[in-house]
């Protein structure tokens, strides 16, 4: 029997209409002609978030003195004092991973429990983003898999694996015309608006040409399967994306079109306006959820050695952790101020009810940094905050003291909350096959 080749120019191909319609294919090994060597009990969906800063924050001034449901807040967490009972508060764990990296190694091993691939000065994770991973679980179903925004400059830290990077939106103006533009697939419950009907022709060439690729795929080598298949998988999921735009959206009782923020964001004594940006990312993020646009995101209040020149601080951030002396007033007051914005967060999440609870109480959030004390780069004892239950999974209003914990058990029970089927997270000396002890319920 002669082998089975086929062209690198090959097209899926299909009739609609009495018409021919064609989808490309992805790389496959036979085109080189070589041998191929999740819902809460009430019926609302959880959501799983992302919110980051960077540099740190001051150990001494951060861990609770009290543990238990009865915590007390510390210095730097008082601006949680108004929603501390949604929040729960783990310390002690730390980075089990060498520190290759300054500000790199520490994010690294709390969002992937990976080691880091590290050229010169560059760096990338090795594995998905935890924000990601639960994407793949529970973003199939939404308008957008995942939705990433941030307040300052950078690239973010959602990572879909080695050198493949989901860049934050910076702008609240542009984040409200990808979400809630009725042009570009946004409608509230109860609209009437016609559905695009660019739409149905998508999702109609979708259908045409699945037979030609199940066809194609009984002629493929082991590995071109695993390929193609990972290319159907893709294109379901877009027809899925695409059928959900065709329908009603859900009837939830919070969904609203917001209105649309300012185009522009002033400089606040020639200062980056912090404060304005985030409350116009908080107000579209809280309503994307509250509509159902998606139910995983990241939050990037800043980055990795982030030099924010904050509101009465003298110097950028970054450099003030080396260079202020003493206890760091400074430094603490932006700390604080950075909480204060997540409290922020956390608060508008709790305004918006669903069933007998809130919007808060079916999400969680995963709080934390790219180091623990910034002057050091240390990686023991690594800032982390839960906010928010997950539909009732995640214990909250809790200080969780833990002894030096590999904190990539917070990362697995996170998983196991937001229901994805995990029986590992992270590689190396940052694996784990089970949970944080006392995070769940």
């Amino acid at each position: 029997m002669r082998p089975f080749r086929l062209d690198r120019r090959a097209l899926l191909r299909g009739l609609m209409g009495g018409g021919l319609v064609t989808i490309g294919l992805p790389p496959l090994e036979i085109f080189l002609d070589r041998t191929p060597s999740a819902h809460a009990d009430d019926g609302f969906p959880r959501r799983f978030g992302l919110f980051f800063w960077g540099n740190g924050n001051l150990p001494e001034l951060w861990v609770p003195s009290t543990r238990g449901p009865d915590w007390i807040v510390s210095e730097q967490l008082s601006p949680l004092e108004g929603i501390k009972d949604k929040v729960t508060v783990v310390s002690g764990t730390n980075v089990a991973l060498t520190n290759r990296q300054p500000h790199g190694t520490g994010s690294g091993a709390v969002l992937s429990g990976a080691p880091l691939q590290i050229r010169g000065r560059d760096w990338t994770f090795t594995e998905p983003s935890i924000d990601q991973l639960v994407a793949r679980s529970v973003g199939k179903d939404t308008r957008f898999k995942s939705l990433e925004l941030g307040v300052v400059g950078g690239s973010g830290l959602s990572f879909n694996g080695p050198n493949s990077q989901n860049p934050p939106e910076l702008l609240p103006g542009r984040l409200f015309d990808r979400l809630f533009n009725p042009e570009k697939g946004f409608r509230a419950p109860g609209s009437d608006a016609p559905v695009d009907p660019k739409l149905r022709l998508r999702r109609s060439v979708l259908d045409a040409v699945m037979g030609d690729a199940q066809r194609l795929h009984e002629k493929l080598g082991r590995v071109d399967r695993e390929r193609l298949d990972q290319h159907l998988t893709g294109l379901r999921e877009l027809e899925t994306r695409i059928a959900r735009l065709e329908e009603d959206p859900p009837m939830l009782l919070a969904c609203a079109q917001p209105v649309a923020p300012t185009a522009t964001f002033a400089d606040v004594q020639g200062r980056p306006p912090l404060t304005e940006i985030s409350a116009a990312m908080v107000d579209l993020l809280a309503m994307a959820l509250a509509c159902d646009q998606t139910r995983v995101f990241s939050f990037f209040f800043g980055e990795p050695v982030g030099d924010t020149l904050y509101p009465g601080a003298p110097a950028g951030h970054h450099q003030l952790t080396h260079d202020e002396p003493g206890d760091q007033p400074v430094v603490n007051g932006i700390v604080k101020f950075i909480m204060a914005e997540f409290a922020k967060l956390l608060q508008r999440l709790d305004s918006i009810p669903e069933g007998e609870g809130t919007l808060l109480d079916h999400t969680v959030i995963l709080a934390t940094s790219d180091v623990s004390f910034g002057r050091t780069h240390s990686i023991e004892d690594y800032p982390i905050l839960i906010g928010g239950s997950a539909g009732g999974a995640i214990r909250t209003g809790e200080h969780l003291a833990t002894a030096g914990d590999n904190v990539s058990r917070v990362g697995f029970s996170l998983l196991q909350a937001m229901g994805v089927p995990v029986s590992e997270f992270g590689k190396e000396e940052g694996a784990v096959s089970s949970g944080l002890a006392g995070l769940l319920v």
